[in-house]
């Protein structure tokens, strides 16, 4: 019934009552009182007594004082003469269970820290098998905690030398070995379960009791794929920063000697034309010189792209104009077939047309190389609504193209090099194409990258910023017809630069004052105004070493005369001024190396712009 028959002192200690107070209650009485600590389910324990003559459980008790307690009770079915009843013996186990409890949350607390932490965390015994593995451990290696708990390290933490592919030495043993704290090598691989690699940094270390003594080994390893691979993209900007230093002092120079060659070429078959000079060999080994040139200047222009600054002038454009128009150009006369698949309503871009262009068209001929019997070439564009965490753009938004080829692909170390500078797979390859897409799309605030597999093609992937402005058309002008003789001033330093524009503009009609700084050609600026014969134009070279170069005297020519007509000149084609002369106020640029018919065209429509009377 659960009614009391007899008690001992023990029990008026441990519940706080008089042994007279104990007699006048139940088991309900000194019970938590509610479920499962109850008078059901005392009940139950006590039929169960009954039926199988012992039961042993804990329990939750109360004091006189109403306070709580836990007790171990043991309920034994016992007979006294011819009287059954049922002895309940309750030890207080009070500070053990709370001990436990308390060792129970922090357990608990333990198991939440590690499943939070970033970092991939293993613990073994000092056998070296699984104790426990955190969350970021078990998304890694591939394990649940349940499968690994007791299999030995090596077949759960799988990793090997990502050179040689060799198994890596398992560092739990060689931590219970040493004793000592171990940092694993650099370039080690974690191969998870299902196939995946994941390049680690990792350490392992013994675990201590409170005793010092030994009682395992655990491992914290971390994912640094992602870190290794931004960190190799930054090494490869450094190493085109490093190319550009190199690049741009070396054809500044060369553009300036390749600028009197292809100018005397070029003034050589003009006054031939114009003398009614006939010979034949003579005209077919200038245009073989001249078409040397032509491929000597186009290698300066992309050792240029490397040089520091060489800022895009960018415009809001149309990309599937640009991508069909380049692709066209490569692939006239090509077996390769390429097919597009273009939104139509593709977002226009803030690019500088002319450096997207020769993107596409350095992966196109790439690709059109790589499948000299034929093959296809397919490009998506589309709209990319959340660009931000794929690179740093302009915005969240930007145009995504695809340029996949069917070709025999690259292996994986001929992939991870292919933007490096002079890197090339072909014997007549300069190896700078790839190496100039990656810098056009690094000063786009853009990205490139590439995917390849042996035997079934490439894919380069492209995103650029979108643009926020109208669309600029450009549409062909009537270039008017230069009217009689022009005063024209040229500065620069190059003494054989000054001597081939005098014969330049002699040729076209024109009259020519040289100068060989800013300092100089402010000062001739001003005499011929006081002398009420002013320049109609002046050319200024943007950079004299030592000396005033183009821009500081622009700025002094403008203080003279704010209608002053200038063009700036350099042999740094990408130089940030020559990108946004008019900012400087330029009327136009001349990029050397520069020819006859080049510099006419620059000179009508500077000395005519359109829109303005010729006559």
């Amino acid at each position: 019934s659960g009614e009391f028959l007899e008690v001992n002192t023990g029990a008026e200690k441990l519940y706080g009552y008089s042994a007279e107070e104990l007699l006048g209650l139940s088991v309900e009485d000194i019970s938590q009182g509610s479920s499962p600590y109850g008078m059901q389910e005392a009940g139950e324990k006590i039929e169960q007594a009954i039926v199988y003559g012992s039961v042993r459980f804990e329990w939750l008790g109360r004091r006189k004082d109403r306070t709580l307690f836990w007790g171990d009770v043991s309920l034994n079915y016992v007979h006294f003469g011819d009287r059954s009843c049922v002895l309940a013996v309750v030890r207080d186990i009070d500070a053990r269970k709370n001990a436990e409890l308390v060792l129970a949350r922090e357990k608990e607390q333990l198991a939440v820290t590690l499943r939070s932490i970033g970092d991939g965390v293993i613990t073994t015994d000092l056998e070296g098998r699984v104790v426990l593995l955190n969350r970021v451990a078990e998304q890694l290696t591939g394990w649940s905690q349940n499968e690994a708990r007791g299999m030995a390290l090596p077949e759960v933490f799988h990793i090997v030398d990502e050179k040689t592919g060799k198994s890596s030495t398992d560092p739990a043993a060689e931590v219970l070995q040493t004793g000592k704290i171990l940092e694993l090598a650099n370039h080690t691989l974690l191969l998870g379960r299902d196939g995946r690699q994941h390049a680690i940094a990792e350490s392992a270390a013994p675990i201590y009791d409170p005793q010092s003594q030994g009682i395992g080994v655990v491992v914290v390893f971390r994912d640094v794929t992602e870190k290794n691979r931004l960190e190799q993209e930054l090494f490869k900007v450094k190493k085109l920063e490093s190319v550009g230093v190199l690049a741009g002092g070396i054809a500044h120079d060369f553009n300036n000697i390749l600028a009197a060659i292809l100018g005397n070429i070029s003034l050589a078959r003009g006054r031939m034309q114009t003398e009614g000079i006939s010979c034949d060999r003579v005209e077919s080994l200038l245009v073989q010189a001249e078409k040397a040139g032509d491929q000597a200047r186009h290698l300066t222009n992309q050792l240029l792209t490397f040089s520091k600054g060489g800022d895009p002038v960018k415009q809001t454009a149309s990309i599937s104009e640009i991508i069909r128009e380049s692709v066209g150009f490569v692939l006239r006369g090509s077996p390769v077939r390429c097919s597009y698949d273009v939104v139509d309503d593709l977002w226009f871009a803030e690019v500088d047309p002319g450096q997207i262009s020769q993107v596409i068209q350095n992966i196109i001929l790439n690709a059109r190389q790589a499948m000299p019997g034929g093959g296809e070439i397919r490009i998506t564009a589309e709209n990319c609504r959340d660009c931000a965490g794929e690179t740093q753009l302009l915005g969240e938004h930007c145009v995504r193209i695809v340029i996949s080829d069917n070709g025999p692909g690259m292996a994986p170390e001929v992939t991870e090099k292919i933007f490096d500078p002079y890197f090339s797979t072909r014997v007549e390859g300069s190896g700078l194409g790839l190496a100039i897409c990656h810098s056009i799309l690094e000063k786009h605030n853009g990205r490139i990258s590439v995917s390849s597999t042996p035997g079934k093609g490439t894919t380069f992937t492209i995103l650029l910023p979108v643009g926020h402005q109208e669309v600029v058309q450009t549409l062909p002008e009537n270039k008017p017809v230069s009217s009689g003789q022009a005063r024209i001033l040229l500065m620069d330093d190059e003494e054989m630069i000054r001597e081939l524009a005098t014969e330049m503009f002699s040729f076209l009609g024109h009259q020519i004052t040289t100068a060989r700084d800013g300092q100089e050609a402010v000062e001739c600026y001003r005499k011929a105004m006081e002398s009420e014969k002013p320049f109609d134009l002046v050319i200024l070279d943007l950079t004299v070493p030592g000396g005033m170069g183009g821009k500081e005297a622009a700025e002094l020519l403008l203080q003279l005369n704010p209608k002053a007509r200038i063009i700036v000149s350099s042999g740094y084609s990408n130089d940030p001024v020559m990108a946004e002369y008019e900012h400087y106020g330029f009327v136009a640029t001349i990029s050397k190396p520069y020819d006859v018919n080049g510099l006419e065209l620059i000179l009508q429509n500077a000395l005519h712009p359109p829109g303005t009377n010729s006559s």
